[in-house]
């Protein structure tokens, strides 16, 4: 079974940049998408970023040109590099992994979440 463990999140200003980090388990990461979500408090968790297994990527809208999700098959690790942070990025954000090559794929397995607070 995967095992996803996020780090990096805190607080930072506004325009500040954090990075956030995705450590997983198991033998064929590199067969998986994998992508970041996030929930802010009292709303639904929502889609941030998504990279395939070839390195295609997808955004949301609010934070396309500021956030930049990367893989490193070697290590096992998935990155979202998020500069220009605004208060409405407040969230706690989970990694995730989806279950086939692509984010068309269900997702079938989560991280706990790391805490991002944008805040003067």
């Amino acid at each position: 079974q995967v095992q996803l463990v996020e780090s990096g999140g805190g607080l930072v200003q506004p325009g500040g940049s954090l990075r956030l980090s995705c450590a997983t388990s198991g033998n064929i990461f590199s067969m998986y998408a994998m992508g970041w979500y996030r929930q802010a408090p009292g709303k639904q968790r929502e889609f941030v970023a998504a990279v395939t297994t070839s390195g295609s990527t997808d955004y949301a809208d609010s934070i396309k040109g500021r956030f930049t999700i990367s893989r490193d098959n070697a290590k096992k690790m998935v990155y979202l590099q998020m500069n220009s942070l605004k208060p409405e990025d407040t969230a706690v954000y989970y990694c995730a992994k989806y279950r086939g090559s692509s984010w068309t794929t269900v997702l079938d397995a989560w991280g706990q979440g790391t805490l991002v607070t944008v805040s003067s």
